[in-house]
Formats: structure tokens, C-alpha cells, sequence
């Protein structure tokens, strides 16, 4: 099973893992080519720009896949998945942008208007979990707390992190 992710900024440098052993790889994909078997999309219009990239600082030291057009909302879908329960994780690292400067895990993908997303943003310093149904992202309410925006925590620019999205049922 493999996961979707996607990147939500302008500009990102990233690396995927869905289910522990399935790992995404972009090690045979040429250079500045659109990753295979995802899909570059977005929600709320614009134009994605996703390629592969070779980027010593990662922490694999293999390639990675950045995202540097202009859209709303920009999406890498991986094209044959299906995770009902599991999780995803990406390493990333915010580069550039200046309305989000963030990347984000997008999973239980109906298509690029209808999904589950959390978002790390080094412009807000914080972590949201977003719905996004037939194309208007709402933030989610944290377990346990009603109201207010996502989590802050720090979330350096130009700086390797982790994001994970654990989900099973309707728990995520």
C-alpha cells in the first residue's frame, strides 16, 4: 500500500515514506521531470510545477521532488494509491514562498477537490489538519479542544523535518 502526498507551498524539497516499507523512491526518474506515477494537480486553480531534483542536504542523499509553480493549492497525488488505515510520512524542507512557505501529507484523496490534508508552515510556525470538500479546505478541530487553528509549533524555513499523519477509522 502507498501513500498520496502532496506539498503545499511554492516552493519545497521532499521525500516520502507511506506504510513503513513502502518507501517512494524518484532514484529512476530523470532530473527535472514530473515524478512518475503521480499526478501534479491543485485545488483552487494555478499552475504546480513538480520535478525531480538531486539535493545533497537531504537526508536520504538521494533525489528528491520540489515544488516551485504558483497555484492555490498544488497536489502530487501518487496515482495507484489506496491506504485505508496506516500512515504517511514525508521529510521536507520549506525553501521558499510568501503567502505558505510549507508542505503538507494529503491522504484519503477522492480527487484534487476532496481530501484529508495536515500542513507544517514555516510562515505561521504551526501544524493544521484540513478537510477539503469539493474544492474549500476548513480547518479541523484538534481532539480535545474545540475551535482555534491547527498547532503552533516551530517549523524552521531551509531546514530537513519530519511530518507524519497516523489515521484509522475516522481517527487521524
Amino acid at each position: 500500500m502507498k501513500g498520496i502526498l502532496t506539498a503545499a507551498t511554492l516552493f519545497c524539497l521532499m521525500e516520502a515514506t507511506a506504510m513503513a516499507d513502502n518507501t517512494a523512491s524518484f532514484e529512476t526518474d530523470a532530473v527535472g521531470s514530473t515524478p512518475k506515477g503521480w499526478i501534479a494537480t491543485s485545488t483552487g486553480g494555478g499552475n504546480p510545477k513538480w520535478t525531480i531534483e538531486q539535493d545533497d542536504t537531504a537526508p536520504s542523499k538521494l533525489k528528491v521532488v520540489k515544488q516551485s509553480g504558483r497555484a492555490a493549492y498544488p497536489l502530487l497525488l501518487k496515482d495507484d494509491a489506496n491506504v485505508k488505515d496506516g500512515f504517511i510520512e514525508i521529510k521536507f524542507k520549506a525553501i521558499a514562498g510568501s503567502e505558505d512557505r510549507a508542505a503538507g501529507l494529503v491522504w484519503r484523496a477522492r480527487d484534487a477537490n476532496n481530501y484529508y490534508v495536515v500542513r507544517a508552515n514555516a510562515l505561521e510556525d504551526n501544524v493544521v489538519l484540513y478537510k477539503t470538500v469539493g474544492g474549500v479546505r476548513s480547518p479541523l478541530d484538534i481532539v480535545g479542544r474545540r475551535g482555534g487553528y491547527g498547532v503552533d509549533v516551530s517549523v524552521p524555513a531551509n531546514q530537513w523535518l519530519a511530518l507524519r499523519v497516523d489515521f484509522k477509522g475516522n481517527r487521524l
